[in-house]
């Protein structure tokens, strides 16, 4: 579930906060690294119960329908295509998670006002009308539904408000974990069954039968591991190969994202320079200054191709 891009990103998290609290113990830091970790597939696991949920919320809707004072015909013969979904059905069915639902104590019963809100909404849609319009329901036409619905969240403010709520974890890793759940729409629709994801994207390789995979965990630990052990060490290599003028303006964000370039790029002999480096960019120009990204890229080469030629970083590749 968890690639290496997530898994720098969650990185970078846990050692900023070291940086700005040196008090931290490296197995605080780890510890911190896994529980954000597992944070994020507790998320997928949440919005999954979104599918279940939404449905009865329209099953409910339906039959108050029915009971009002004055019903319609539509109201008396609803098209009950999207109650009989057969991916709510699934999860419905599905003993695993059921379980880690309860286990987690993951509900959606006290957020019916935004589920009444969202099937009102999914309503007006006109992918949702060609749907409930085609003749024929299948497994495939339903996972493909909430397909589109679960790619509208991204830029929901209600949900986003619910999940900040929820978890201090889950406030940015939305549009990941979404594309992780229309990836299990896509599965269940090929397969007629739910997988719960391995936490990490190497263990669903080897899952797969792929052999030699190095494991992401242990990628990850290693680097938060070596990037803890030197940053006081980086955090002056830095200082002293900026301007006066430069080191004034010095961003812990900056320095702890060269830290884990630097670390990473000595710690990890067959990832090529260029990887890394373009990793810590991007995370840059997410987590840093509007320019950063270009102080980053230029600094975090320089020192690199520096320590080659030291031969403090040896490279396979």
């Amino acid at each position: 579930m968890l690639n290496r891009r997530i898994l720098r990103v969650k990185a970078f998290k846990v050692l900023y906060a070291y940086a700005e609290n040196p008090d931290l113990s490296l197995k605080e830091v780890l510890s911190s690294l896994d529980a954000s970790s597992e944070a994020t597939r507790d998320l997928y696991l949440y919005m999954m119960a979104v599918v279940p949920a939404l449905t009865a919320q329209a099953a409910k809707m339906v039959e108050a329908a029915r009971g009002k004072f004055n019903p319609t015909e539509e109201d008396l013969h609803p098209n009950l295509k999207f109650v009989s979904n057969g991916v709510s059905a699934l999860l419905e069915k599905d003993p695993d998670f059921q379980r880690l639902l309860e286990k987690k104590k993951f509900s959606w019963e006290q957020q019916d006002a935004f589920l009444h809100s969202l099937y009102e909404a999914l309503k007006t849609r006109d992918y949702y009308t060609a749907y409930m319009a085609a003749p024929e329901q299948s497994l495939a036409g339903d996972a493909a539904l909430w397909k589109q619905i679960f790619a509208e969240f991204e830029d929901d403010e209600a949900l986003s408000a619910i999940l900040e709520d929820a978890s201090i974890h889950w406030a940015d890793e939305l549009p990941y974990v979404l594309n992780v759940c229309i990836g299990s729409l896509e599965e269940m629709a090929r397969s007629g069954r739910w997988n719960y994801p391995p936490l990490y994207q190497s263990d669903s390789l080897v899952a797969r039968g792929k052999k030699d995979v190095e494991s992401d965990r242990d990628f990850v630990h290693s680097l938060v591991t070596a990037t803890y052990g030197r940053l006081k060490e980086y955090e002056a290599l830095i200082s002293e190969s900026v301007s006066k003028w430069d080191r004034d303006r010095l961003y812990t964000t900056d320095i702890v994202l060269i830290a884990m370039g630097l670390a990473e790029a000595e710690t990890f002999p067959d990832i090529p320079v260029k990887v890394t480096i373009n990793e810590y960019v991007e995370i840059s120009k997410y987590y840093s200054t509007p320019k950063s990204h270009g102080f980053v890229n230029g600094l975090l080469d320089r020192l690199v191709k520096q320590r080659m030629a030291q031969g403090i970083i040896n490279k396979n590749l």
